[in-house]
């Protein structure tokens, strides 16, 4: 029997937010237009010599080839997950696809409680940054930022701050648009013949690395409205 997922929307002022990109980077402009960074663009100066050293040891052709991979399935995963949090049809997606929400299916169904929002973009002024949230839901009865993620082989917690801090971002930038405070982050990760793994964090707990990597961010100048 398919679950039936309730929704309860917060009014952010806006519909949605338009992007474009500036020098690389994605950009968000909102409705008295400001421009802010995302902060995926922001963060990923985190991993950055993690992953240049990484393309050095695999090559140019296979971290691309692998990369897009990466890149493909987490769409789709992504959205087969929002369609059917939608309590929409997922028949179209392709069996590959499927099988990952399968995998997921038992978490969804357990945890998720009413959804305030799916794919929701967001923006804080305070922070001076933008982004778009996987899902703003009740999990295990605990208003949260639930982030879906997409990984070959098992990861640990200490592996993946970036991931907390991007959460932590959202949970902000969500008080400051709808006035609901929110603390707890979840990811929800699909790993290649492997169960699924749930990480829960404490926003608070990565409040210093979200602004400390913004900092960096902004020294280097590599956004500017």
């Amino acid at each position: 029997m398919t679950r039936v997922f309730e929704h309860e929307y917060l009014d952010l002022g806006y519909d949605d937010l338009v992007t474009e990109n500036s020098n690389g980077k994605r950009v968000y402009n909102t409705p008295d237009g400001s421009q802010y960074p995302s902060v995926t663009s922001v963060l990923s100066i985190i991993n950055e010599e993690k992953i240049a050293a990484w393309r050095k040891r695999v090559g140019e052709e296979e971290a691309n080839r692998v990369g897009h991979r990466a890149s493909s399935r987490g769409t789709s995963v992504h959205s087969i997950i929002e369609r059917y949090l939608k309590n929409e049809d997922t028949s179209e997606f392709l069996p590959h696809v499927k099988q990952s929400l399968q995998n997921l299916r038992p978490i969804l169904d357990k945890s998720i409680g009413k959804i305030f929002g799916l794919e929701s973009a967001l923006f804080s002024r305070h922070l001076g940054l933008a982004g778009r949230v996987d899902c703003i839901a009740e999990y295990d009865g605990v208003p949260s930022i639930v982030d879906f993620k997409t990984s070959r082989y098992p990861k640990k917690k200490e592996q993946v701050p970036n991931y907390f801090a991007q959460m932590t971002a959202y949970a902000i930038m969500f008080e400051e648009r709808s006035g609901l405070p929110i603390t707890n982050t979840v990811i929800v990760m699909d790993v290649d013949d492997n169960h699924p793994i749930v990480f829960k964090e404490h926003r608070d707990n990565y409040v210093d690395l979200l602004m400390e990597t913004k900092a960096e961010f902004d020294r280097r100048k590599l956004f500017s409205s």
